[in-house]
């Protein structure tokens, strides 16, 4: 009988441990069920009142420094080639570099594993103009379909509505009937006004499958160009072998680089290793223009193109017609895409020229016949803007082709000569905006307050190596990192006065051999050079007379 009763009062116990378990359960699933809500309730507002008013300036400052914290947290994860370890602070400086398409290095390339390279390369994909701006779209479509169903749920039951009552009186009166015209005009016009919106909704849609379109085909043919040539080539694939590199990595890299126009290489020569595969160098050269300063040029002519094969031929014309409306940066009109084609080769022939005149024979070039020298000095020229890849040591050319070279790095990818007034550009630049606006400097007084930042924290060294550590030196890495090409003197042993036993040559760029404090600026002048466009109206508050 006691067994039957501590038995029942078991089992009431268990029923109620079960019970208060089940209200548990429900309790902390009425509680995530809330928390889901609140979440999504927030992640909504955060949406509606944050990234739909934000200024694009913090949206895209806000991504590049992410995915750069992202990029340094992988590459420390995962493990170098050799057993040497980059400090943190270089391999943030890396991950920096390859998210902004800068190219600056502070460690040899060699140094990182396979894996580290891939990650690499996805920050350069990451941080490549074309693919931002294609995010862009995708998030401008978003917007749009937003506002559709936005219009759709507000409006459109209450005109149907209203028109629908006043048909059933039209037969009544006429002050009705007046009702019933005067909607139906509201109504035509609604729908003309639908109209146009819905074309503009197809053509940022088609305007952003053909950039995917152009991205995906120009990568692709890329990397299946270089693999060829590679396996043609029995010196380009000596020296991957040499060097132990994977080929298809080092074609996968490589392409993303000068497409996104990064301008790392795999190597830590860079691309002096293969000065003397000029099919490789004629390769690259149109992988450079075609993502970089000639962009709006292809990308009109591809739409231009899908209209005569009749694929999306009105949203074609409506691109093509319509440019301001759209306000797509790199979808310039026809007469600017025409000017901008004049002006990248003309800039080209000038460096191309006086680089010739001035360095043919000079020991930069030396070991390379004519041909080789021809292909050299132009992937040399064209990658001034904006890639970085090169094919000499920029240390022992001429003073008078570095300045030249900073001259074109420190332009913005698209100047073009463009002698055309333009009324709204005039109105907008007579507008000066607020007063925050009118305290912003321009381009070049920030590069000047940077050039002294980086002369301070550096001020020693320079007193001690004065010949690495020259100002036109200091002034090239850091209008480099602006323009986010990559150029670099590099660092020299040989050149120092007071000679230093235990001092290394090695192959990465002048910047590496900088304090703490000069790496961080550098940094912030490349976040600084990726999100130029923002700014690239500063100083118009300032007169000189």
């Amino acid at each position: 009988m006691m067994n039957i009763s501590c038995f029942g009062k078991k089992l009431f116990g268990l029923c109620s441990s079960l019970q208060k378990l089940s209200d548990l359960y429900s309790s902390l699933q009425k509680l995530f069920g809330f928390c889901s809500s609140l979440t999504w309730f927030l992640i909504s507002c955060f949406y509606r009142f944050i990234l739909l008013r934000i200024n694009p300036f913090f949206i895209q400052l806000f991504y590049f420094v992410t995915i750069s914290c992202l990029g340094f947290g992988f590459l420390k994860v995962s493990k170098p080639r050799s057993s040497f370890s980059p400090r943190n602070l270089d391999l943030f400086f890396t991950s920096v570099s390859a998210a902004t398409t800068s190219s600056m290095s502070t460690v040899e390339m060699e140094v990182f594993s396979n894996s580290q390279l891939i990650i690499l390369a996805f920050l350069m994909f990451l941080g490549g103009e074309v693919f931002t701006s294609m995010a862009g779209l995708q998030f401008r479509k978003f917007q749009l379909q937003r506002n559709f169903k936005n219009n759709e749920s507000d409006s459109s039951p209450t005109k149907c509505s209203f028109y629908c009552t006043n048909q059933i009186v039209d037969s009544e009166n006429l002050e009705s009937r007046n009702e019933v015209i005067t909607v139906q005009i509201q109504n035509d016009q609604s729908a003309i006004l639908d109209s146009k919106t819905s074309k503009f909704y197809n053509s940022i849609c088609f305007l952003g499958f053909v950039v995917l379109a152009y991205l995906i085909l120009v990568h692709f043919l890329g990397i299946f160009l270089v693999l060829v040539y590679l396996a043609l080539s029995s010196s380009a694939r000596n020296v991957l072998k040499t060097k132990e590199l994977n080929t298809l990595t080092f074609s996968f890299f490589t392409i993303i680089s000068t497409f996104a126009g990064c301008g790392f290489v795999p190597t830590n020569e860079n691309m002096i290793v293969f000065s003397k595969n000029s099919g490789l160098l004629l390769i690259l050269i149109p992988q450079v223009l075609l993502g970089n300063t000639l962009f709006p040029s292809c990308l009109r002519l591809s739409v231009w193109f899908s209209g005569k094969l009749k694929f999306k031929k009105e949203e074609s014309d409506y691109l093509l017609k319509n440019t301001s409306e759209i306000g797509y940066l790199h979808l310039l009109p026809s007469l600017h895409s025409l000017l901008l084609i004049v002006t990248v080769f003309g800039f080209v022939a000038v460096q191309f020229v006086l680089f010739c005149s001035l360095d043919w024979n000079s020991d930069a070039l030396s070991g390379l016949d004519w041909f080789e020298k021809m292909i050299g000095i132009l992937f040399q020229t064209v990658n001034t803007r904006h890639t970085g890849e090169t094919i000499v040591d920029l240390s022992i050319i001429s003073p008078a082709i570095l300045v030249l070279f900073i001259v074109m790095m420190y332009l913005p990818p698209y100047t073009s000569f463009l002698p055309v007034n333009n009324d709204e550009q005039i109105e907008r630049r007579i507008k000066r905006g607020n007063v925050l606006e009118n305290l912003i400097f321009s381009q070049l007084s920030y590069l000047v307050i940077f050039i002294i930042l980086i002369s301070i924290t550096e001020r020693q060294k320079m007193k001690q190596d004065p010949l690495n550590f020259n100002l036109l030196s200091i002034v090239l890495e850091v209008v480099s990192a602006y323009g986010n090409v990559g150029f670099t003197t590099g660092y020299n042993c040989q050149r120092q006065i007071h000679a230093d036993m235990n001092c290394q040559d090695k192959s990465y760029g002048f910047s590496g051999k900088w304090s703490d404090e000069g790496k961080i600026i550098l940094i912030i002048v490349m976040f600084f050079g990726r999100l130029k466009m923002f700014n690239m109206n500063g100083g118009r508050a300032w007169i000189l007379l």
